[in-house]
């Protein structure tokens, strides 16, 4: 693990990466003209939901429409973290209203939120001072489904075997 953290490789199905085209990625987003530039094209409609978001290796933050795959926005690389994000304006400025590391495409670690406050206060965004929504991905040592652990029960819903505590989706690391 780097001082940046732990990048996190596509483990999600193979057919979405290998529709991913060079040069098709999300916005990057590495300073606060980019993200003024880049959020005043969108539409009031498009402000109610949620974005996709990527950090990638670099450390920018990349922005996609919200039904975006997370493997898309990324270009196909490594991340050092992935989720949903949405904003809001309070005041003068933008600031993150929610946050979350919901992506089934990479299952990023909770622990992966410094990388995305060190991306957001980057481009000098107001934000949480963790996710907002924390999903907790396993993979099952016995059956090697990737499993989303709800309400702390670390058992696989595909076969019942007991998940471990610590996070292990990608069997390479």
């Amino acid at each position: 693990m780097s001082a940046r953290g732990r990048s996190y490789r596509y483990v999600g199905p193979v057919e979405l990466k290998a529709a991913v085209r060079p040069g098709s990625g999300g916005c990057p987003i590495g300073s606060a003209a980019d993200f003024g530039g880049w959020i005043a094209e969108r539409s009031a409609a498009e402000l109610t939901e949620p974005f996709t978001f990527v950090v990638g290796t670099d450390g920018v933050l990349r922005l996609a429409p919200r039904r975006s795959e997370h493997v898309a926005c990324a270009g196909g690389d490594m991340v050092l973290s992935a989720g949903e994000i949405s904003f809001v304006r309070e005041a003068d400025r933008w600031t993150v209203g929610e946050v979350s590391n919901q992506s089934t495409g990479y299952c990023p670690d909770v622990t992966s939120w410094p990388a995305v406050a060190r991306a957001l206060d980057a481009v000098d965004l107001g934000r949480p001072s963790g996710f907002t929504h924390e999903v907790v991905f396993r993979r099952c040592p016995h059956c090697q489904e990737h499993n989303i652990v709800r309400e702390g029960d670390f058992v696989c819903v595909f076969c019942g075997s007991d998940l471990p505590a610590t996070w292990n989706v990608d069997p390479t690391v």
